[in-house]
Order: C-alpha cells, then structure tokens, then sequence
C-alpha cells in the first residue's frame, strides 16, 4: 500500500514539474534557515556549560550609585569575594581574575624558534585555583599547583607553539615587562573552545600584580572580575541564590566600613546620600547570553535578545515555506477532483486518502530536507563569517542536532501537507463528476489562500523594514557626530613601557614625522575601556572646603596639552592645558559634569578629591560632551586630568596623533623606525581610532548582516508562491482573457487585470506590516541611548520595494497569459 502510494505521489511530483520545483524549493530554503538557525541557537545556549558543576558557578556583580552614577557591573573590589567565602557557609570557594591590559612577551633563549617579543593583550592575572573552578582541558602540568607559586604562568596551546615552536614547553621560561624575574611556564592549556565566555591565552597569579597588590583593601578599586562555587543545597532550592543574596548587605556594611572612612566616605553616610554598594550573582550559564546592560570585560558576550529574534525569524520563515505548499496544493484541487471522486466511488475511504496526500507532502519535505543538507554545507563557511561564528557542517550530526533536522521535516511535512489533504478529500463525488458545486465551494479556500498570501508578505515586508532600520542604525553609529573626530587618528599603545620620562621626547620625535600633526600622550582613548579611572569627588561651594549636598562621580583620563587638538575635542568655555600655567592642579570637565552639580559657571569652581592627599582641582576648562564610549550609553560626566598631577599614578598608555590620509603608510613606516629606537623590545602596534569604535557595534553588524540574509530568503519564499500562484491563476483564466482579448481588451488592461489581484493583497500586507515593524524596531532600538529616528520614508521604501517585487514576479506570466492567441485558448470549446 505505501508502495502504491509512494508511486503515485512520484508520478504527480512529475507531472507538474513547475508546482513540484517551487514546492521543493521553498521547502527547501526554509529548512536551510531553520537549520542554520537552530545550529546558531544551540551554540549560543552551549556557552560556559561545559565547564564540571557549571551549575554551581556564579559570577559577582555590583549595582552601585555612587556620586549620581548608578551602574551595574562585573567588575568587583579585591576583597568582596573573600568576604564572601569567609562569612556564608554556602559559598564553598571563590576565585577572581585581573585584566591588566598589554603585556609584552620575551622569549630571549637563541635556541628556541620563536626568538621575539609579542604584545599579548589576553594575559590574565587570577587565583591559584582558577583552573580548579573552571575546568579547562589540561595538556601538561599539574592543574592544582601550576599557579600557586610567583612567576608561574600558563599558556595555551597555540600561545606556547607561538614562542616555542613544538618544542616542549613545560618549564621554559618567558619574561614579561611587568616583572624582572623571568616567569616559568608550568601547564599548557588545550587551545579553549569557541563556546566559553572567557577567552584569554595566559594565565599568571594574582599575587604577581603590582596594582592587585595596591589596592588590595580596597572596596572601591572594582576592576576585578569574581566567582563564587555554592553548594548544591543552594543552587537545588529556587530560592536558594535569592536568600543568600539577602544576607549581603550586612556583610558589606560590616567589611566594608573601614575602606569608604579611608577614602573620605563613610559608609552610613554614604547610603544616607541615595548611595548604592549591593552585591548579586549570576549564573555562569547566563553570563553570555543575559549580561546586557552589566558592565563587562568580556568580549565574547552574546545576547537572549537575538536568540529569541532568530529563533521566532525560524518559525516564520518555515511558515511560508508550508503556505506556500498549502496555496498551490489547494489551487490545483480542480485538477485533482476528478481523481478525488473517481476513488471514492470506486470504495476508497477518506482516511486512505488522507494518508496519500500526507505521503506525498512527505516525500516533497523529505526531497527538501536532504536539498537543504546541501544547501547547509555549501553555505556553511559565508554563514560563519556574517555570524562571526566558527560552527561545522558536522554539528548538524552532534549534540542531538540530527533529531532536530529529521522532527523539522516530519512537522514541516505534517503542516505543509495536512490542510490540503483534508481539503482535497472533502469533495463531493457526485458534485466533482457531475462539474458542478466545487466552484462555490472553493471561494471559502480562495479566501483562505488570499489570507495565508498576506501573512507572508507581512512578515516578509516587516523584516525588510527591520532590515533597513538596522542598518539605518548602524550607518547612524559610525556617521554621527561623537564630539571628536575619529577619521585618520592613528594610536600607538604600550607607551607605558617606555623608560620613565622619555614620553616627551618621543613624542616631540613622533611630531616631527611629516604628516604626523598634534600627537598626544594620554591614558586613555575613547572607544577603550581598559584603562578608564572612574571615582568620586566632592564639588566644593564658593571655591572652599565646605562640600555641596551631593557627591558626583567621575571618568577621568591623564592628557596632555596636545590631546584636545588631537581629537578636536571642543572647549565650549576655559581654556586647554597649557605650558603657561602650572596645570598639576588644573581639570577640564565636560558639559554633563557641569549639569549634574548644577553650577552656572563653572570656571574656577574646584572638586576635592578624597583619596590619597585630599587634594582639590581647578576647573579651567568645560568641554563639549563626546562620546567616550559606546552610544549605548548616555554621555556621563566626564573629567581631563594633566599628566604633571600627582595625585593619581600616572599610567600613561596611549599616543595619539592626526595623520595626513595620503601619507598614512609612509607616517607609520616613519613612525615604526622611530619605535623601534627608544624601545626596541616593545613590539611596534597601532589601531585607528575609527577602526576601534566601530568594533564596539560587531554584535548590531553580525545581526544585521544575518538578519539581511534571512530577511531576503523570506521575500525569495513568498514571491515562489507567488509565481505559483500566478502560474495557476493564469491557467484558470485562460479562456476568460481569451473572450476578453476577442471583445477588444488589449495586453496592458490584461496584465493589469491579472496583476491587480496580487497587488491588491500585498498592499493589505504593506498596512498590516507597518505597525508590526513599528513595534518592534522601537523595542530593539531602546537599547541605544543615542538612535536614529523610525522616519516614514523607510516604510515607504519597503512598502514600495515589496509591491515592485510582487509586480515583477506576477507580471511575467500575466504578460505570458495575455499574449497568447485567444483562438487556441477557446479551441477546446
């Protein structure tokens, strides 16, 4: 019997080989999507979770107000963890990380391949039993005591072949430029998998760190990122996470009272002004995907955000691949009726029936599914490189993925197959063969094929307008005016490493380069927040010690009198740093500084700083705001120290400089030769500023270029069921147009006549879509502070792509219809 019917359902496929191509392929791209998408999915859903008793793991976060800047964070003080683990039984261990930035790498042994030095940015500082916790793969060396001694490090496997070759590198040394003592490599780590959230290439001990070491005591220094292990008697109860996390407050104000006197802020007084110091957790399993709006070094973060639109852009995009099945199944009922009754009459029952047309909607999807198996593993490589993922063909096969792939094309086949064979098996004998009744009774499916017509094109118009709303945002992003200029600023880092008070004269030497123009010497850059110095001072009233009501908390770089000009930062009041003054004292402020502590002028008001000596600055300067981070954020109050101040250490990181574009490789040549004589240790690098901030939008790219694809894959489907539509509505109506061609219609009212009708529902889908889009976009773009207005003309432009697509994909066989001779069309009369 499955037989017969497997035949039959070839036989048909065959007959109509155009319903049968459109058919398959439909199916076909909307299986392909749905697979890549479910392979993205389950590879963002797979982060942090292979890591032993990842379930158990929690990261320390801090929500804080402090000055009237309220914030969450990963980012926690040194001793937060400890107190932690020392006061609550359900914290079983701890351990914590650092991130000190560059870090230049010897390797001085003649003998060994490598030979050289190298900028590592990913050389983390962290506690001996960081690889207890995380349970990275361990190549050699002894997991429990490669990190409790000074000078060990840990490097991966792809770092140690970098400066070893395949030379065994377990107990080489290395000498890094933070210390004097040479480091000894005591593990090598298996190179980590795409799927943790934590990405680096070595690992030192905490206790190595100079600054760790400084600011140790401190509960307001939060630059380091910590874990906590609970025991499975908390992480088992719901709400068991919830009722430790209870207990912090008393903790912090108990441990950390003799730190906020220190700095001259007591604690009580501190909560009294609106302060904020509360500590959570979050599960490790949900750092990747739910770390929005948290602070985070982490670069390899993700987001449950695009999980959820892609996932709902599957579903869609598997629906009007069934719609379209459903639309051609039920418009070619007239060609099948006869055949419907002729077996009814002859004793067929309804359900065998059913059951062949639901064998044939398998065989189409089955055909689909392994067509789509092609399509994944031809498009696999340009979907990693849009994705930025590193995701197999072979994935497809793993982790389950393979009954995915085989329940997508039993339901597809189910939802595509059963509206039209319980259509189909409904008919009437006596009404099919006797001609009459199935032509009325079609206008209720008619109806219903118009509705499934329009629900495709609003979902296809809709991610059109969202598509061009994306990148509308992102063109806004990189072309909006951020209060500096970012083209052609050339940034040359690991300045720190120079020998001390040589910064000027390589400075002066760098300015001398021809094309080179107003180079700086700075901690910090914007688009960078490595080396950000956020702290809280107190504005003072009328120029003395007496403090006004309200703290406030500023970021801050170390700049020099050429940093202005260099960015083309705009003083909107004062004057720059200058040689002429003594400017040790001195501090520029941007515009939202002066709005938050409400002063009307702010030239020669001063702010006290708590720490260290207690010293106050001048204020000579107001800046325009600029953007010195993501436009995510809204411009916070903003502070430019000179580098002569001794109140704070100055790491000067960073020179910065104008570059003449049509010179820019001949500057740089220049500029590396210059390097290389002050500091020919340090490997010679650079980035350009524009280069840098656009990175900070790679996740909105990735998403938008995904989003394009799948968005033009979803007009692809609609407009194949369109054309087949087309194809079958030219057929009905062929002795209409050709009685109507007789009677003197000419080929353009025809081709309007037959185009209409299509037009018509995708217009009704243009109205439907608009709002939708609306909605949603508004939703998406809430997340910048700083976004590009939703203007009409977008919709317009979608609207109007939409129906020009519709009209060229229709206009084709109604052209066809109408040009055939009306003599032929009528013969059969």
């Amino acid at each position: 019997m499955i037989y017969s019917y497997l035949r039959i359902a070839w036989r048909n496929l065959l007959r109509n080989k155009t319903n049968s191509c459109i058919n398959i392929g439909g199916l076909a791209i909307g299986i392909t999507c749905v697979l890549f998408i479910v392979l993205y999915v389950q590879d963002e859903l797979s982060f942090d979770r292979s890591f032993a008793g990842a379930g158990q793991i929690y990261q320390v976060n801090l929500q804080t107000n402090f000055g009237g800047l309220e914030y969450k964070t990963a980012n926690t003080p040194p001793p937060s963890a400890i107190s932690l683990h020392n006061t609550f039984p359900e914290v079983v261990a701890y351990t914590r990380l650092y991130q000190p930035g560059n870090v230049v790498v010897h390797n001085d042994a003649a003998a060994d391949v490598a030979g050289h030095s190298f900028t590592e940015k990913r050389i983390w500082a962290v506690d001996s039993n960081f690889l207890q916790v995380f349970s990275y793969a361990l190549l050699a060396g002894d997991v429990a005591n490669c990190l409790k001694k000074y000078h060990s490090i840990v490097l991966t496997e792809s770092t140690a072949r970098k400066y070893f070759g395949d030379r065994p590198a377990l107990g080489r040394t290395l000498t890094l430029d933070t210390a004097a003592a040479p480091y000894v490599v005591t593990a090598i780590l298996r190179d980590l998998p795409a799927n943790v959230s934590m990405q680096f290439d070595g690992l030192t001990p905490l206790p190595d760190n100079a600054l760790v070491r400084r600011f140790s005591w401190s509960w307001v220094w939060t630059q380091l990122q910590a874990f906590v292990v609970l025991n499975k008697a908390t992480t088992a109860d719901p709400a068991g996470v919830h009722r430790l996390e209870a207990k912090f407050p008393a903790m912090v104000r108990r441990d950390a009272a003799r730190a906020f006197a220190r700095i001259g802020q007591p604690y009580d007084e501190f909560i009294k002004k609106a302060g904020k110091w509360d500590f959570s957790l979050q599960p490790l399993t949900e750092v990747h995907l739910r770390s929005a709006g948290i602070g985070t070094p982490y670069t390899n973060l993700g987001s449950i955000k695009y999980v959820y639109i892609f996932s709902i852009i599957a579903v869609f995009i598997i629906l009007l691949a069934c719609i379209n099945f459903m639309n051609l199944s039920t418009a070619q009922a007239v060609k099948r009726a006869k055949e419907v009754g002729i077996r009814k009459v002859l004793g067929s029952m309804k359900a065998e029936m059913i059951r062949q047309f639901l064998l044939e909607a398998f065989l189409y999807t089955l055909l689909a599914g392994v067509l789509a198996t092609g399509l994944l593993y031809l498009l696999m490589p340009v979907f990693d490189v849009m994705a930025g993922k590193n995701l197999s063909f072979t994935d497809l096969f793993h982790k389950g993925s393979w009954l995915i792939l085989i329940l997508v094309i039993l339901l597809t086949g189910f939802l595509a197959g059963s509206y039209p064979a319980f259509y189909l098996t409904a008919f009437k004998p006596v009404e099919v063969l006797k001609g009459g009744g199935l032509f009325a009774k079609s206008i209720g499916n008619q109806l219903i094929r118009n509705g499934l017509v329009v629900f495709q094109f609003t979902v296809s118009i809709a991610l059109m307008i969202c598509t061009l709303i994306v990148y509308r945002q992102l063109k806004y992003m990189n072309s909006v005016d951020l209060g500096f200029t970012k083209d052609h600023v050339v940034i040359f880092p690991n300045v720190e490493k120079l020998p001390n008070g040589t910064e000027t004269a390589l400075r002066q030497q760098l300015s001398g380069i021809p094309g080179m123009r107003n180079v700086s010497v700075t901690s910090g850059m914007p688009a960078n927040n490595v080396n950000l110095f956020t702290d809280f001072y107190v504005p003072l009233a009328n120029g003395v010690r007496e403090p006004l009501a309200k703290d406030i908390t500023l970021t801050s770089y170390l700049v020099d009198e050429y940093y202005l000009p260099s960015l083309q930062l705009q003083l909107v009041a004062g004057r720059n740093f200058s040689r002429a003054y003594h400017d040790s004292a001195s501090v520029i402020v941007n515009e939202a500084t002066v709005r938050q502590i409400g002063w009307k002028n702010a030239l020669g008001k001063r702010i006290r700083y708590p720490g260290n000596d207690d010293q106050t600055f001048t204020v000579v300067g107001v800046v325009k705001d600029f953007n010195f981070q993501s436009l995510r954020d809204t411009v916070a109050p903003f502070a430019l120290f000179h580098v002569s101040s001794k109140t704070f250490t100055p790491i000067l990181n960073y020179m910065v400089g104008s570059v003449d574009a049509r010179h820019t490789a001949a500057v740089l040549q220049e500029a590396e030769r210059v390097w290389k004589r002050w500091v020919p240790g340090v490997p010679f690098d650079y980035s350009f500023l524009d280069k840098d901030y656009a990175a900070l939008y790679q996740s909105e790219e990735k998403m938008g270029n995904v989003f394009g694809v799948f968005t033009s894959l979803s007009i692809l489907v609609a407009c194949l069921g369109l054309f087949g539509l087309s194809v079958y509505t030219a057929e009905r109506r062929v002795k209409e147009i050709g009685i109507r061609k007789i009677l003197g219609a000419t080929v353009r009212q025809v081709v309007g006549l037959l185009s209409l009708e299509f037009l018509k529902l995708v217009g009704l889908a243009v109205l439907i879509a608009f709002p939708m889009a609306g909605w949603a976009m508004n939703k998406w773009l809430m997340d910048f502070a700083y976004r590009t207005p939703m203007s009409a003309w977008l919709f317009i432009l979608a609207g109007a792509m939409a129906l020009a697509i519709a009209l060229v994909t229709v206009s084709g066989q109604a052209l066809r219809a109408a040009m055939r001779n009306p003599a032929g069309a009528l013969r059969s009369e």
